[in-house]
């Protein structure tokens, strides 16, 4: 699968996001051509979204995966919310990390990285394994405010990057204080497969919820982000189906990170590459040779004595074969300048060679979310807005189905 690689020497601190405008201009514009049809504008959003995207991560997974093992501590409410028995969709699941927040619901994965799906698969056997107790840890409940935003349907807007540490919008760390629920431990029920997004395999209303966590924007154009909204919600059941069914939790990295190292905010540019860098492994330097410690006088008098009667010894046994063996000649010690000796000249630290490696540098496409927008595209989903806020530099809507003008579902 293609990837965004590049080769520079960089760390991830010190490489700016650069602008993804132009290449996104162009899908817009290809979409509205008149000789252009949908098919192909699709096609060429999705060969971007490869190699940006799918590409990147396919590439990048066990790295990513290593810095994603916490639940957001919103996200397990919103999980926790949900009533015993629920089935529900974690829809760009990556490496799993959702799956058995709720012991007491039946969850199922999808990613459409088959790398991330893979690592998902590994954990959710580990929880089926093992129902122990020793569940993922996460927030204490009534700790976030979504679940409860989306049950009184307000909004809470947290305060931004208020005690946490975060890299563009991803929370890497989870400084909240945590515990682990008694009921925690093996989910009852979790499964995990390859899917795309905009191609759930999944029948309509077939769900009782729905999560969608740091990935409908990583869509080029807002008419693919609008229709995997859509996508979602035709999964859930309709909201009048039973009491906390059919809702839709999305979750989108925001325009406005003041606050952030990354330092984006409002009236900045939306469409970027974000560049993530995997470390490649440092050759392996020779051992250095251990110091000789330095004898003494003493020491030198009593080797030499004792070289010299080994040599004389065995000069003896020679004559007495026959055979005439010269005494041995010491090699003289080379001094190294540091404090250690190496015999007959040569590198004393042997062959280092240069500590030459280069990290690779992947591009993914970000669209960063201004406020309001994503509420804007719910409803262009034909979908209502039950509750929005901010949260860890990420926008984030609780979503339902309209109701039916006929009556309920």
């Amino acid at each position: 699968m293609a990837t965004a690689a590049s080769s520079t020497p960089s760390t991830s601190s010190s490489l700016p996001s650069s602008s993804a405008a132009r290449a996104v201009a162009s899908l817009a514009a290809a979409a509205a051509a008149s000789d252009h049809s949908i098919a192909e504008a699709e096609a060429e959003a999705e060969a971007y979204e490869k190699t940006h995207v799918h590409g990147v991560y396919e590439a990048i997974a066990p790295h990513f995966s290593a810095t994603r093992y916490k639940p957001w501590p919103a996200v397990a409410d919103f999980l926790h919310a949900q009533p015993p028995g629920a089935i529900g969709l974690d829809v760009g699941c990556g490496n799993g990390k959702y799956l058995g927040v709720n012991p007491n619901v039946f969850m199922l994965g999808s990613d459409r990285s088959s790398a991330l799906v893979g690592l998902a698969k590994a954990r959710v056997q580990s929880l089926q394994g093992g129902r122990d107790g020793s569940g993922p840890e996460v927030a204490p409940a009534g700790g976030t405010g979504v679940a409860d935003a989306a049950s009184s349907g307000k909004s809470k807007n947290k305060n931004k990057n208020k005690g946490q540490a975060s890299v563009g919008g991803e929370a890497t760390t989870d400084v909240t204080p945590t515990t682990t629920r008694p009921d925690s431990g093996a989910a009852i029920g979790n499964d995990v497969l390859v899917a795309d997004g905009l191609s759930l395999p999944f029948r309509d209303c077939s769900v009782d919820f729905a999560i969608c966590v740091a990935v409908i924007h990583h869509l080029s154009t807002r008419a693919r982000r609008q229709d995997a909204i859509r996508k979602l919600l035709k999964c859930v059941r309709g909201s009048e189906a039973k009491a906390g069914s059919g809702k839709v939790l999305v979750y989108v990295w925001a325009l406005e990170q003041g606050n952030s190292r990354r330092g984006w905010d409002e009236g900045g540019e939306q469409d970027l590459l974000v560049p993530w860098v995997l470390k490649s492994p440092k050759p392996q330097q020779p051992k250095q040779p251990k110091k000789q410690r330095k004898k003494t006088h003493k020491e030198e008098v009593v080797q030499g004595h004792n070289d010299q009667d080994a040599a004389i010894a065995a000069a003896a046994d020679a004559n007495k074969s026959g055979e005439h063996s010269p005494i041995p000649t010491p090699t003289p010690a080379i001094s190294t300048g540091e404090g250690g000796v190496i015999a007959g000249g040569g590198d004393a630290n042997g062959s280092c060679g240069g500590d030459d490696h280069t990290d690779s540098v992947f591009e993914r496409y970000y669209h960063l979310y201004r406020k309001g927008e994503l509420e804007e595209d719910v409803l262009a989903a034909g979908g209502a807005v039950l509750a929005s806020g901010y949260e860890r530099d990420n926008w984030w809507t609780v979503a339902a189905n309209e109701p039916s003008p006929s009556g309920p579902a």
